[in-house]
């Protein structure tokens, strides 16, 4: 098992460790709040931790949303902003995955501007300008219980859908606060779909190396991170419960790195993938990230060599490329190899090729994208 911990991060307090959910109660009064506002998906709401848990938190006052979808709606969040608008939260707890994740920081974003949630996103002019609405007011502190790789608990970035679009945030203040990380969280979730999350953040890592944000602290944290999902995926020694602590620990890592070096064109195509089909987002990430990082090798080789080195060593593998690597490890694993089995025709490549140029990840790609037919090339390789 790896070493608990706990550390403090421009503002954050971070804990990881068996257990550490449950020390929840004494973390909302560190913050001097005493009406959270709690956000999760039903599979947990189900399970006998947030029973346990709920039972911790009798002495605070609390308005609970558990029906946050797989992928969140814009018009659900203002729903539930209403809510908790008239219920005077004083703080968000996000237990659960990305989704979840996302949802509570867009709560914080309209609890805090006001208007529609549509008025403070993002807005990518291609090829390379993205303009952030510049969104001061203060927000409520976000503490964030993870249960899933996906690292969301740590970005000031959030994707909500709507309509057949996913509308994008950025705000340096709609980071978690706090992060309890226990990995006991994710034994609600099967396996199979906690390693797709995983691969959601192996491709934070990978993209990482390559954006044109990257940093050499973005580089050091995405080799850690890729080390330990590499022994999560492939050490045949592991445990159930070492495997899911090396994915959540990993996970997190992995949102380190895409809060400093952001996601390029590989999360651009899995964003309108999910948006358009309402796809998993792990699953899109396993199946689009080989042809991606194919796409990106004759401008990011170099860049990626390291990660090739970690996953080949860790693995004892000797695989030629990290889309290799990739593609190997998914179909080890048994997990979705192709568009095709994420329901997905030929017919449906045309589009979501047109629209993925209108995304802002393009802007950090190491290789331009030159048009929408260089995206189609990609999605017909993963069909």
């Amino acid at each position: 098992m790896a070493a608990s911990f706990d550390y403090y991060l421009f503002g954050a307090h971070v804990r990881f460790g068996a257990g550490c959910a449950f020390d929840l109660p004494g973390e909302i009064r560190a913050l001097g709040c005493r009406r959270p506002a709690i956000l999760m998906q039903q599979r947990m709401a189900d399970s006998r931790d947030w029973s346990l848990l709920r039972d911790r938190l009798r002495e605070f006052e609390t308005f609970v949303f558990s029906a946050i979808p797989a992928h969140g709606s814009v018009k659900l969040v203002e729903s539930i902003a209403s809510q908790a608008s008239a219920f005077g939260c004083d703080s968000i707890v996000a237990i659960g995955g990305g989704s979840v994740s996302d949802s509570a920081k867009a709560l914080a974003m309209l609890l805090a501007e006001g208007g529609g949630l549509a008025d403070h996103a993002t807005r990518f002019t291609p090829p390379s300008t993205v303009d952030i609405p510049l969104r001061t007011r203060p927000k409520l502190p976000i503490i964030s219980l993870p249960a899933t790789a996906s690292g969301a608990e740590l970005t000031p970035s959030f994707g909500i859908r709507e309509d057949n679009h996913k509308l994008l945030f950025w705000n340096r203040n709609l980071s978690s606060t706090t992060v309890l990380i226990d990995p006991m969280l994710s034994r609600d979730i099967p396996l199979g779909l906690l390693r797709e999350t995983g691969m959601n953040g192996l491709a934070h890592c990978l993209e990482g190396l390559y954006s044109r944000y990257r940093s050499i602290v973005a580089d050091g944290i995405a080799l850690q991170s890729l080390r330990l999902f590499a022994e999560a995926f492939t050490d045949d020694s592991l445990d159930e419960d070492g495997q899911r602590e090396r994915i959540v620990l990993a996970g997190h890592l992995s949102g380190m790195v895409l809060s400093m070096a952001r996601s390029c064109l590989h999360h651009a195509i899995c964003h309108v993938i999910g948006a358009r089909h309402g796809v998993r987002h792990g699953a899109a990430n396993t199946v689009i990230l080989p042809s991606a990082l194919r796409f990106n090798e004759q401008a990011a080789g170099a860049l990626l060599a390291p990660a090739l080195a970690v996953l080949n060593q860790v693995s004892g593998a000797r695989h030629e490329s990290a889309a290799d690597w990739v593609r190997a490890a998914a179909l080890r694993l048994g997990l979705p190899a192709s568009l095709s089995e994420l329901g997905i025709t030929a017919a449906d490549l045309p589009a979501i090729a047109e629209q993925t140029m209108g995304e802002r990840g393009l802007a950090l790609n190491p290789r331009t994208v030159n048009g929408s037919h260089e995206v189609l090339s990609i999605l017909r390789q993963a069909l």
